[in-house]
């Protein structure tokens, strides 16, 4: 009891009470009706055709391309991670400011992918020049692993310009 006769009621048993996580976006799959769900796919989709790109050229710049393909395949996987969060509705049941995670989540992603997306199109440049081994002066890339090159050049660009799109959107909803 209590100085004044009434009784205090206990505290609350922190096992029972969760709170409320910090999120403008929908979960479920409503996420998928917004433009940052929209994007988060296509990230998920052209980044999956850079990596599948990229491999299939036989790497044939393992010291540029390899950074490319780690960055890709990374990303992959995180957007697709971050996607199911969302679409499983996890995001209501763990406590996080996700306006600001998903912001960190996109800066740091474009940020790599931009330089993967420098890398990428600094190998495909490198077309024309010719190694010297049995003085033939073969080209570094044959016009196969050219042409693969440029369409992972194109579709890291598009990749990188959505991861773009989608941290300005989760800087909106951060800092409104």
């Amino acid at each position: 009891m209590s100085a004044g006769g009434a009784s205090v009621p206990p505290p609350p048993n922190p096992a029972v009470s969760f709170p409320v996580p910090r999120v403008t976006l929908p979960a479920g799959p409503d996420i998928l009706r917004t433009y940052s769900g929209a994007f988060v796919c296509l990230e998920i989709l052209f980044g999956g055709l850079v990596w599948i790109l990229v491999a299939s050229s036989n790497v044939p710049l393992p010291l540029l391309q390899g950074w490319v393909m780690f960055v890709s395949v990374t990303a992959f996987f995180f957007s697709l991670l971050f996607l199911g969060l969302f679409l499983s509705g996890m995001v209501t049941q763990i406590d996080a400011n996700w306006n600001f995670l998903d912001f960190a989540y996109h800066f740091t992603v474009f940020v790599f992918y931009f330089g993967a997306f420098l890398l990428e199109a600094a190998a495909t440049s490198l077309h024309d020049l010719h190694y010297n081994i049995t003085m033939t002066g073969q080209p570094l890339l044959n016009d196969n692993q050219y042409n693969i090159n440029v369409a992972a050049s194109i579709f890291a660009f598009m990749t990188t310009a959505c991861y773009g799109c989608s941290l300005g959107l989760a800087l909106r909803r951060w800092r409104p």
